[in-house]
C-alpha cells in the first residue's frame, strides 16, 4: 500500500527537502504541498491523504489550528496529522496533541525519523522516538497544570495502568507485551479499553493524559 502524504510548511526549501526524503521511499508518495495553513486544510480535505505532515508555525492558520480543523474533537472523519516541531520553542505542541495530532517529529531529526513518523502514524504507533517523546511530554506536562490529587476519569485496572505507564515511556505495543509478559492482542485490548473509559481518541492522547496526571515521572 502506498502511503499518501501532504506536506505543509511555509518554506519552499523545507517542503522540497521533505518531499525528496519521503519520495525516496518506495511506499510513500507526496500528493500535495501547502505553503500555509489555509492551503493545508483545503488540500487535505480535498485529497484526504493518509498522513498530513504539518509545520507548527505557518501563516494564516498555524499548525494547531490546522490540526483542529482536520482532526479535532468535532471532526467526524479525522485525518492523521503529524506535527513538525522544535523542542526548544514549541510549547504549542501540547495544544496540537490535544487538538487531535497523532504524533510529532522534530525538525532536523533526520530522514530516518521523519519516515518512521509517517509510517508510525499510519500504523497507530505514533510515538516513534521514545527519548524525544518522554522529554517533550514531561516538559509540556510540567508547564500545563499542577499535579492533581488523582487521575481524571473512570478508574483503570492495575494492568491497564501498567500498560499506560509503559506506553507513556515511549514503548511500542510489541515492547509493552514483552515487558509485561502478555500477548500483543492483550496489549491492544487494554489500549482500546483505556481509550473507551477515558474518552480518548488515540495513543498520543493516552500518553498526554498519563503525563498530565503524573502516572509517569521518569523515562
Amino acid at each position: 500500500m502506498t502511503i499518501r502524504v501532504l506536506v505543509a510548511d511555509d518554506q519552499a526549501m523545507i517542503r522540497g527537502g521533505l518531499r525528496l526524503i519521503l519520495e525516496d521511499e518506495p511506499d510513500i508518495e507526496v500528493v500535495a504541498e501547502a505553503a500555509d495553513g489555509v492551503e493545508a486544510v483545503e488540500a487535505a480535505r480535498r485529497l484526504r491523504p493518509d498522513v498530513c505532515l504539518v509545520d507548527i508555525r505557518m501563516p494564516r492558520l498555524d499548525g494547531i489550528e490546522v490540526t483542529r480543523a482536520l482532526a479535532g474533537p468535532d471532526v467526524r472523519d479525522p485525518l492523521r496529522v503529524v506535527v513538525v516541531t522544535t523542542f526548544d520553542l514549541d510549547e504549542y505542541v501540547y495544544g496540537a496533541l490535544r487538538g487531535g495530532a497523532v504524533g510529532f517529529v522534530l525538525k532536523g531529526a533526520g530522514p530516518a525519523l521523519l519516515v518512521a513518523a509517517v509510517r508510525a502514524a499510519v500504523a497507530g504507533e505514533a510515538l516513534v522516538s521514545p527519548s524525544v517523546t518522554v522529554r517533550l511530554l514531561r516538559h509540556l506536562a510540567e508547564a500545563v497544570r499542577p499535579a492533581p490529587d488523582g487521575p481524571d476519569g473512570p478508574p483503570l485496572t492495575e494492568r491497564e495502568l501498567e500498560v499506560v505507564r509503559a506506553v507513556a515511556r515511549g514503548r511500542t505495543n510489541q515492547e509493552v507485551a514483552a515487558e509485561l509478559f502478555i500477548s500483543l492482542s492483550t496489549v491492544k485490548g487494554h489500549m482500546a479499553s483505556v481509550q473507551s473509559k477515558l474518552g480518548l481518541r488515540n495513543r498520543v492522547e493516552i500518553v498526554a493524559w498519563a503525563w498530565e496526571n503524573r502516572l509517569v515521572t521518569g523515562a
